[in-house]
């Protein structure tokens, strides 16, 4: 059993892991930062599990605060947790930092350029404990904590402005949620996604919601600009449509086939349950708007109540 507190650091980051009944994840998570970091935090919001039990076996950092969403969740715990370093590594409960990356932050930090003002790492996401084809992007998760703050333009998704460059990391996070292996857990939660991003897109088709200027969609900037520039794109195709052509793309020209039948399943999932999902309640939302039943108000602020 691992120590409490953390031992003799390898590496100058303060991890910070969000979690909420996260015990089929947490250990592999810890795990793979314990005795490496400085310092690891968990910041959880009232498991029921035995969650915050096996935290205790890798730190005696453990802080409790109620969820609103996961940007709000980062800012508290960037403001309130007595944070020791300033490069900040921030995890969820699925996540497991690889070891390819590990060595490559001791490299990049040793070097301490002071124009670096965060790293992306690989992001490798699993589905029943296998990788996904296919699926190529990268994280901003280490951040000089001094000269970041979230972009509040994004209601589902959160990603940092930074005050200062980036560089890309060939490591990995690895994501790998063992409680979606139950799909009932999986389809509850895509459920509420789907609620959350068929608002984000109406308010911001609408011009209620607008892009940062600061971090603006991009096909040629860093991997958050190019994201943001799909996303840009996604939003101008008709409806309905869409989930058609993502599922071409990922499981024909990604090679999504390639994985089997969980390659099917997780690819068959998000573009014909997931997105057909978020397409439907946004036709859904479009029909209320048009009809009175609802105004653009009252939808933000169910946003910010309801979820």
């Amino acid at each position: 059993m691992a120590s409490t507190g953390e031992p003799e650091l390898t590496a100058p980051v303060s991890t910070v892991v969000l979690t909420f009944n996260e015990e089929p994840n947490i250990d592999a998570c810890l795990r793979s930062v314990h005795g490496w970091c400085h310092e690891i935090f968990v910041l959880d919001s009232g498991s029921t599990d035995q969650t915050v039990a096996i935290c205790q076996r890798y730190t005696d950092k453990i802080f409790v605060h109620s969820y609103t969403d996961h940007a709000s969740q980062i800012n508290w715990a960037l403001s309130n947790l007595p944070l020791a370093c300033d490069w900040i590594l921030l995890l969820d409960a699925d996540n497991v930092v690889s070891e390819l990356l590990k060595w490559e932050v001791e490299q990049a930090l040793a070097d301490d350029d002071p124009r670096i003002a965060g790293y992306y790492s690989r992001h490798l996401h699993m589905f029943r404990n296998r990788p996904v084809r296919g699926l190529k992007s990268h994280w901003l998760r280490l951040i000089r904590r001094a000269r970041t703050r979230i972009d509040q333009c994004e209601l589902v998704d959160f990603r940092w402005i930074l005050d200062g460059e980036t560089r890309i990391l060939s490591g990995a996070i690895i994501e790998s949620n063992q409680k979606e292996n139950d799909i009932d857990f999986w389809i509850d939660k895509h459920q509420k996604f789907s609620s959350r991003m068929a608002i984000e897109e109406v308010l911001r088709n609408s011009g209620i919601l607008k892009w940062s200027s600061e971090l603006r969609p991009r096909l040629y900037g860093n991997p958050d600009e190019r994201m943001l520039w799909f996303k840009d794109r996604w939003y101008r195709m008709p409806l309905y449509v869409r989930p058609i052509l993502y599922f071409f793309y990922r499981y024909f020209l990604r090679l999504g086939f390639l994985d089997g039948v969980d390659g099917f399943i997780f690819n068959f999932l998000q573009a014909f349950w997931f997105r057909l999902i978020v397409d439907i309640k946004i036709a859904e939302l479009r029909r209320r708007l048009t009809c009175g039943e609802l105004s653009l108000t009252q939808l933000a602020e169910s946003f910010a109540h309801d979820f």
